[in-house]
């Protein structure tokens, strides 16, 4: 009785695994493109909707500083320590590496002690305002998956805006703003991300949150990513679906997550009180120890994958799709306009993938993957399918009868005889015009 109850427990428990295993993307991960499956016209590709992994994109980032010599070491100056705003007797040297703050430690492993950073010149030109840009770029449509996390090593600024970029540094638009007093720096009310909703998670907000001035504690500077998903997937983002859903159906909601640059604007550094104290400058001043960006290739829900060649980042497309974010239909694919796929519905999603060309289908009418021939027929030589008697068309699709006068009536002696099922390039190639129905 045990022994047959374990079986019996042992097959449930293979059976809800299988299930398990056939359905990842109900959790959001849409890693396949395409899986193979069984029909009754034999063996056949079942395109789905699919994106690439998450991953640090800071890996693959382009940075470039305004003003470009706004670096300090070059010559050589002092400032003063960052825990001891009085104790001046620091020395950055672009010239000395133990002594050098180029750009590139913003990026560098983190973890060793002291802290690498990038520092900029101090404030000496006050009141002079000591504006800094720093550019990301990637060269790619990047969707961001996580939060956009910034490290000072000098103190957070009292004044910066992070911007983005979603035509490769055209033009910009503001993603946040930051402030000791964001009425008086920018003349907007503080908010914080928790005052926000579905209906105005698109708001562009100031902060008060991240700008505490000289704090040896509080480094970090958060532009929220997984908080404004949460308003759809929940506190734990565990209802993806529903998140994905979301970002399928409003345009201006994924457009949000997309970037192709970032821009840190810092306008203000770290004063710690409400004036300037002109007698030691060399204490304002920004330093940045660590930048990441977690994110994915964009590639239009066309490609799990996502390489760099040539120093850029490329999709490697799928859908019958090319381009460098799967943007376009390959050559002799074009059998109906581009279109991106879909998160829905809900697990697969919806590939839309690209179909022959009506130039195209000629010479290549069938095979045994895109082009499969339907109820019964025969692919030969890839020119075209041999249909069983009842049945004509491109593919076998159509019944012979439905050419009769009469129809596909009882009289017919073909009424009886069923469509069988049509795999989905079927369906395309009727709708891109190269079958009647």
């Amino acid at each position: 009785m045990y022994w047959s109850r374990f079986l019996s427990l042992h097959a449930l428990w293979v059976t809800v695994s299988s299930m398990m295993q056939h359905y990842p993307s109900v959790w959001g991960h849409y890693d396949v493109c395409k899986t193979q499956i069984y029909t009754e016209e034999g063996k056949v590709w079942d395109y789905m909707a699919c994106q690439p992994e998450a991953r640090d994109m800071i890996k693959y980032v382009k940075v470039t500083l305004d003003p470009p010599d706004i670096t300090c070491g070059d010559p050589p100056e002092t400032f003063c320590a960052m825990g001891n705003p009085y104790m001046c007797n620091n020395e950055c040297d672009a010239s000395t590496q133990e002594l050098a703050h180029p750009p590139e430690l913003m990026f560098d492993l983190e973890g060793r002690h002291p802290s690498t950073f990038w520092q900029s010149t101090t404030w000496k030109d006050y009141p002079k305002p000591l504006h800094v840009n720093i550019t990301l770029s990637w060269n790619k449509t990047i969707e961001l998956t996580d939060n956009i996390v910034i490290t000072f090593e000098s103190g957070r600024p009292d004044q910066m805006i992070l911007e983005k970029s979603l035509d490769y540094g055209r033009t910009w638009q503001p993603y946040q703003y930051y402030a000791t007093d964001c009425l008086d720096a920018f003349h907007m009310d503080p908010k914080s991300v928790r005052d926000l909703s579905q209906h105005t998670v698109l708001e562009i907000i100031c902060t008060e949150e991240y700008s505490t001035g000289y704090m040896t504690n509080s480094k970090i500077i958060h532009f929220e990513i997984k908080d404004r998903f949460a308003f759809f997937a929940g506190p734990r983002l565990h209802n993806m679906a529903s998140l994905y859903g979301q970002l399928d159906t409003t345009k201006k909601l994924r457009d949000f997550f997309t970037i192709t640059d970032l821009r840190i604007r810092l306008l203000r550094p770290a004063t710690g009180e409400i004036y300037v104290d002109e007698q030691h400058l060399a204490r304002y001043f920004y330093a940045i120890s660590d930048i990441r960006v977690y994110g994915r290739c964009k590639c239009n829900l066309h490609a799990t994958g996502c390489k760099e060649e040539n120093k850029r980042l490329l999709c490697e497309c799928e859908h019958n799709t090319t381009g460098p974010d799967c943007g376009k239909c390959k050559k002799n694919y074009q059998g109906r306009p581009w279109s991106p796929g879909s998160y829905l519905p809900i697990p697969k999603g919806t590939a839309n993938i690209c179909i022959p060309s009506i130039s195209s289908i000629g010479t290549n009418v069938c095979d045994n993957e895109l082009l499969h021939c339907q109820n019964g027929g025969t692919c030969i030589n890839n020119v075209r399918c041999q249909c069983p008697p009842a049945y004509t068309g491109i593919l076998c699709e159509k019944l012979k009868c439905e050419r009769d006068p009469g129809g596909c009536g009882q009289n017919s002696g073909q009424g009886a005889v069923a469509h069988r099922p049509l795999v989905l390039l079927t369906a395309l190639l009727a709708a891109a015009g190269l079958c009647t129905w």
